[in-house]
């Protein structure tokens, strides 16, 4: 992906795309195709002090100048209460193929810069080549230091340091904690001036978002570095915690764009927008040390790795991918954890109990093990190793467990009270539930049949008896029809409690058509979908409630009180394209003419790639067109859930 000056004609429209590289251990390194940071979570390197959390950002940035016959030109870009820098002027081009390069022109001097992290390892590097045709000149580079939690912004009184200079860097260690960072360079020297600061760095979207937005940062002295006249001239700059290494850039970039590109040799698609999702969903498989494993971190910038949303990425991110070590990696790790036959939506990372507050993990996890076992055919895996588990999460369900989660006498689960928030849509504010779905959730139960037959189906492979699962499952199918079915609007209530039933037409129902085993076909099933396309679908997603209703919220912004007001409240989903298309694959027989919408349906989303956070799929969408991204630039179920029906629905 290759963008130019058109696209940032001005700093506004400059910083409306971002780009992400991840390490493997939950570090990142983010910002701007202009340079300029506009998130406290944008930065060369955000390292994961403890994988994948405990995120500190090390490195904010480096700041260039190229100075020439007397004259200075400015490369970076910031923007601060009252100035905007102009930098991003000489940038001639972006690109990104999993390494993003910068391309800077000035006079006749030609600049490129390449960033790459180095896999599982809290460093990064940045490369440059700089090439001046007739004069000597001389590029500049000031580090903006930091370290602080990445949720939080700094200021110059807390960024105390002990500094040792060198020739060619120097090491800081924080005043309070007993940690190096390191940044070196290749060529030139170092010129050390301690108590430099730079003052009041501005983050629009931050403040967008109703948080603090202002930053400081601090400055440990200059690089300097003298490139001739008509020689290309190689610097690579590395920074990082721990011990200090010099590391040749170009290695590192070679290393990380082979490592890449096995992975998409691995997936073996011909196809340039399966590749690019096959990249975009390496960026989510990381390493836990807590439980020395791989997980599934949720969203990229500020989400960690939970328990439902890597259940229902797993499909897409591991099988799809044919990345099936991982994906035994990581059900083997849950399955260690469940509990009171729950999965933790959390994992503990100081030796606290894991959160188990959700309803419907556990039933992902199952339908997770079910696709597992349809891709690879490992019967022997999931029999040695998850077997008793899945049993053990049925049993749990039919007789009950915590948070009020059991199997009614029609067979179908309710779960939760007045002041749990057990369900995907868990917006709360304060003592304010958004969206209250205690009781009988739609998609719950969908899920719950999907179990019990996914059971059978794992239960048969594994030779044990499927006899109970059926029957339990066709008797709750019945019972599914006649409480769910909404006859008025020919669709599904949302959720049903204390004999009330919710009306509220939301994207829960596609389930009970979508997954494997759907709970509902037939007439209804596709009066469902016309349904859902009707109100609820958009270019990309599903609306979170559809705009008919009262109490629908077409935009996402402002402080958290008006966004989770708005998370659940008409919303775009990007992740429930997949279950739509799914759902509209099968009810239409897997036609000709549904396979053609199928692609129209994705094609959005392979324009949305270069948008945003090029590469990847936004977390959220405003439900009012033009459906600007909010959230998470990148989230895992979202690029999952169009990999998986790309692929299954529409390339298969």
């Amino acid at each position: 992906m290759e963008f130019g000056k058109g696209d940032w004609k001005t700093f506004e429209q400059g910083i409306q795309k971002e780009w992400l590289l991840t390490n493997g251990i939950g570090g990142f390194a983010s910002s701007t195709i202009i340079g300029a940071n506009t998130r406290r979570y944008h930065g060369l390197l955000v390292a994961s002090l403890k994988a994948p959390v405990q995120r500190h950002l090390i490195l904010s940035k480096l700041d260039e100048s190229i100075h020439v016959d007397g004259k200075s030109y400015n490369l970076y870009t910031n923007q601060t209460p009252d100035h905007i820098g102009d930098g991003y002027l000489h940038l001639q081009r972006f690109a990104i193929d999993g390494i993003p390069a910068f391309i800077y022109n000035v006079e006749d001097i030609f600049i490129e810069k390449k960033i790459c992290m180095v896999y599982e390892e809290n460093t990064v590097i940045v490369r440059y080549k700089i090439l001046s045709s007739n004069r000597d000149c001389k590029l500049k580079v000031a580090p903006l230091i930091n370290f602080r939690d990445y949720h939080y912004n700094s200021q110059s009184r807390n960024l105390q340091f002990n500094q040792r200079n060198t020739q060619d860097g120097v090491v800081l260690t924080p005043a309070y904690i007993d940690t190096d960072i390191f940044i070196e360079s290749s060529e030139g020297k170092f010129i050390g001036q301690e108590g430099l600061f730079f003052y009041n760095m501005d983050y629009a979207v931050e403040r967008e978002r109703g948080l603090h937005s202002f930053e400081d940062h601090y400055i440990p002295g200059i690089f300097e570095i003298d490139v001739q006249a008509g020689v290309e001239k190689q610097i690579t700059m590395t920074a990082g915690i721990g011990q200090s290494k010099k590391l040749d850039g170009n290695q590192v970039i070679e290393k990380e764009k082979q490592r890449i590109q096995a992975l998409v040799k691995t997936a073996g698609y011909n196809d340039d927008f399966a590749n690019q999702l096959v990249k975009a969903a390496d960026q989510f498989i990381v390493y836990r040390e807590s439980t020395q494993s791989k997980t599934i971190i949720a969203g990229y910038p500020w989400f960690t790795d939970w328990g439902r949303d890597t259940m229902i990425a797993l499909p897409g991110l591991t099988l799809v991918t044919k990345r099936y070590h991982d994906a035994k990696n990581i059900l083997y790790t849950f399955a260690q954890y469940i509990k009171h036959g729950l999965v933790p939506n959390v994992f503990p990372d100081g030796g606290e109990e894991p959160a188990y507050n959700t309803v419907d993990a556990p039933l992902w996890f199952i339908n997770a093990a079910y696709k597992y076992l349809e891709y690879t055919d490992d019967a022997d895996f999931i029999k040695e190793h998850i077997y008793d588990k899945l049993v053990q999460i049925i049993d749990a369900y039919i007789h009950g467990t915590i948070h009020n989660i059991k199997m009614d006498v029609d067979g179908l689960i309710e779960a939760g009270s007045e002041d749990t928030q057990l369900t995907w849509m868990d917006a709360k504010v304060g003592d304010w539930i958004v969206t209250p779905r205690h009781g009988k959730a739609v998609e719950i139960n969908a899920l719950w049949y999907n179990a019990l037959n996914g059971m059978a189906y794992i239960a048969e492979k594994c030779g044990a008896s499927e006899q109970r699962y059926l029957e339990l499952a066709s008797n709750i199918k019945k019972s599914f029809e006649e409480k769910f079915w909404n006859e008025q609007k020919k669709c599904l209530f949302d959720t049903i409690n204390n004999q009330m039933a919710d009306e509220k037409v939301r994207p829960n129902q596609i389930l009970a058509v979508s997954l494997p085993f759907p709970v509902l076909e037939g007439k209804k099933a596709k009066q469902v979908v016309s349904v859902v396309f009707q109100q609820l679908y958009t270019a990309y997603g599903l609306r979170s409630l559809t705009p008919l209703d009262p109490q629908y919220k077409g935009i996402y912004y402002g402080d958290q009180y008006n966004r989770d007001g708005a998370y659940h409240q008409g919303t775009v989903w990007s992740w429930l394209i997949g279950p739509f298309i799914t759902a509209f694959r099968k009810v239409h027989g897997y036609s000709d003419e549904s396979k053609e919408i199928c692609l129209k349906l994705i094609e959005p989303f392979q324009d949305h790639l270069k948008d945003a956070c090029v590469g990847s799929v936004s977390e959220i969408f405003d439900g009012n067109p033009p459906h600007i991204a909010r959230g998470c630039f990148a989230q895992a179920w979202g690029v999952a859930e169009v990999l998986r029906a790309y692929v299954e629905e529409r390339l298969s």
